[in-house]
């Protein structure tokens, strides 16, 4: 069982654990100790949040309680029955913790570092701006119910280069705007200057495109650029773009579609293509003829992937297949309709439309969305947001001074990922500071940032050291910014607070119910056996018969068997061998020990013993031999060792929480106990 999908939910680790050895479920309340009321009575402390129980020594108050009983019941049912049953799981529950802490488990370094790995997951929620995480959902959403045009004219830039450099690229568009805005072609001037490869074939025309297709950057441009009008240039991580909006329409929505491919090479002679053609021609021809879709595909289709399906390809929306067969595809009108003949760079097809549907809604979306903006580049500004949030709640100061002095002496080694950090011995100067609510200052020193360099660096081969330099400050800077918050979480947030120690009660308490209980089943051999020796009359087979089953094609068959046995000149398997050399289907034998209810053929003799007469059953003749009829005995430990491992396991753990009460003693507040049910 993966730890991972118990730890968030506390109802599965405190009323039923999948069990990783069996994979059985423990029962819901697979332990009754003494009920509340036989434990020593405490007096409450006069305090807001009065003390439910102490278990060895530890306080719980009322609401922590109440808090994971309302998590684990959705229901909410205030009944004494529930809490009393409940009560009883959450004792035993804080026991095993108490148990795993005396034990230390919770300092060695396994653990601790599985903890830090999922509070890394937990944290993020609270580590982002959320206003403007939703911002970018409902903007990526509309963006999905529009389709753009556009084409674009790159000059490519390394996203190191230095200022001068970018500023030669940047004005270097500026001109080449200049010169389309004067009149000349734009298609013209993207073959002519744009480094894209693709504009030699195309003019820099894109397509249509949607949604979460481009760049962050370029999309935005792309989508907020009128039609006709051209933009200022635009940096992408690709280097600068002027873009040209030519068009916005309603977004298409997504189709589904089967094909017939017949491929043609890009370096086909006049024979390959004539025979190309040829071949899909062949293949409407019989489509307009009334042959089924699946056989012409079979018969025809070269794309090998898709003619297993009858053609099938995944949904597609704008922008995902080449032009020519979009356009194609949303341009059949109903579902079951194909189209003529249609060429592409990969050869010639024929569209089959098989469904077709709108963007889904915005509820529908949003949580697909908020998965692809969490890995895409425009999850950053959420990040951004956040970032100035903390240093704004932190009182950031910085001393630019400080930082370009550092900076300064990084050196070429750096772009080749090999800077060496001795080279930063002297630098101990504060950086940047934050300052918490009790007005205790962290200072981040140069020490402290080189010491990232060192861990950070790559081969940037080219790329100029102190840009790089400028780079990495800023991701550290808001790498400690987020670690700082990420360290108070706690204290801000009671909701953390609370899944976290889940998270850490969860994992000592796997770890040591795994080694106390589930694991200690398997390896304790000895135990084991003990305990099926003391209760193997708990696991008994019912009453069993013995008896050899012979199966016969029909009556004519079993009658010729029965006459040759009851001769008694040769034994059953040179009978069955005689039979079977005149008889393809001849006779079959099968022995074996039946219980009640398991054979309907063996249930068909009344279970009398002796030779059966013929029974038919499902158009087979049987004749059942029935050796002798077997009592009630027990199974043997292998016949039953899930059941009896399931069982162990239920015992030790009995035992472990009895043996865990004797050592925590339990005190119940029942006055404070009876309060929750009588709201």
């Amino acid at each position: 069982m993966k730890k991972a999908i118990i730890l968030p939910l506390l109802a599965s680790i405190i009323i039923s654990v999948n069990n990783p050895v069996t994979g059985q479920t423990k029962p819901k309340a697979p332990v009754k100790p003494a009920k509340p009321a036989a434990a020593a009575v405490i007096t409450p402390a006069p305090i807001t949040d009065p003390i439910l129980m102490t278990i060895g020594g530890e306080s719980i108050p009322k609401s922590e309680f109440e808090r994971v009983y309302r998590k684990n019941n959705k229901d909410s049912v205030y009944t004494e029955s529930a809490i009393r049953e409940y009560l009883d799981l959450y004792v035993n529950y804080k026991l095993k913790v108490k148990e795993a802490e005396a034990m230390k488990l919770d300092t060695s370094e396994s653990f601790q570092t599985e903890l830090a790995g999922y509070r890394k997951q937990l944290a993020q929620p609270y580590l982002t701006d959320k206003n403007v995480s939703e911002q970018l959902v409902r903007e990526a959403y509309d963006r999905l119910n529009k389709d753009v045009r556009a084409s674009h004219i790159l000059i490519k830039l390394n996203p190191d280069a230095l200022p001068k450099d970018t500023i030669a690229v940047y004005n270097r568009l500026l001109k080449i705007r200049e010169q389309i805005l004067k009149g000349t072609d734009f298609a013209k001037v993207a073959r002519d200057s744009s480094e894209d490869p693709s504009a030699k074939d195309n003019g820099g025309d894109l397509g249509y495109f949607t949604g979460m297709q481009m760049v962050y950057p370029f999309e935005t441009v792309a989508y907020t650029t009128k039609p006709g009008q051209i933009s200022m240039p635009v940096r992408t991580r690709f280097g600068f773009h002027i873009i040209k909006t030519i068009d916005i329409r309603p977004a298409q929505g997504e189709v589904h579609a089967a094909h017939i491919m017949v491929r043609l090479p890009k370096d086909a002679n006049d024979s390959v293509i004539a025979d190309a053609e040829g071949k899909i021609k062949k293949a409407l021809a019989e489509l307009k003829a009334g042959q089924p879709w699946d056989s012409v595909v079979t018969k025809y289709s070269e794309d090998k992937g898709s003619a297993k399906k009858g053609g099938e390809l995944p949904w597609f929306g704008t922008g995902r297949m080449v032009p020519e067969f979009e356009k194609a595809a949303f341009a059949l009108k109903a579902d079951g309709e194909y189209s003529d003949i249609v060429k592409t760079s990969y050869g010639w097809h024929i569209i089959k439309r098989l469904e077709k549907r709108g963007v889904a809604s915005f509820d529908e979306k949003k949580g697909e969305l908020r998965q692809m903006i969490s890995r895409d580049s425009r999850n950053e500004s959420s990040r951004t947001s956040m970032v100035n949030k903390i240093k704004a709640e932190y009182k950031f100061k910085e001393v630019p001074k400080a930082k370009d002095e550092l900076i300064a002496i990084l050196d070429t080694t750096l772009s080749n990922g090999d800077w060496d950090l001795t080279k930063a011995d002297k630098f101990n100067k504060n950086l940047f500071s934050l300052t918490d609510s009790k007005g205790v200052v962290k200072n981040y020193t140069q020490q402290n940032f080189a010491t990232y360099i060192s861990t950070h660096q790559t081969k940037r081969s080219g790329s100029n050291p102190q840009v790089i330099g400028y780079s990495m400050y800023d991701q550290w800077n808001q790498d400690e910014c987020l670690a700082y918050e990420e360290a108070r979480l706690d204290g801000k947030y009671v909701d953390f607070k609370n899944l976290m120690k889940e998270y850490r009660d969860g994992i000592l308490l796997f770890d040591l119910t795994d080694k106390m209980v589930w694991s200690k089943a398997v390896k304790d051999t000895d135990g084991l056996q003990t305990y099926y020796d003391n209760n193997k009359n708990n696991y008994l087979w019912g009453e069993r018969c013995e008896a050899t089953t012979y199966s016969f094609p029909n009556d004519e068959v079993a009658n010729n068997f029965r006459k040759l046995l009851k001769k008694g000149k040769k034994s059953v398997d040179e009978i069955m061998t005689e039979i079977n050399k005149t008889n393809t289907n001849g006779v079959t034998k099968r022995e074996g020990k039946y219980t009640h209810g398991e054979n309907e053929v063996i249930e068909k003799t009344g279970w009398k013993t002796g030779m059966s007469e013929n029974i038919k059953f499902l158009s087979q003749t049987y004749i059942v031999d029935m050796h002798k009829i077997l009592p009630v005995t027990p199974k043997t430990l292998e016949e039953t060792k899930g059941a009896i491992t399931a069982d162990f396991q239920t015992y030790l753990e009995k035992e472990w929480i009895s043996s865990l009460r004797n050592k925590y003693p339990v005190q119940i507040n029942n006055d404070i106990l009876q309060s929750i049910w009588k709201k």
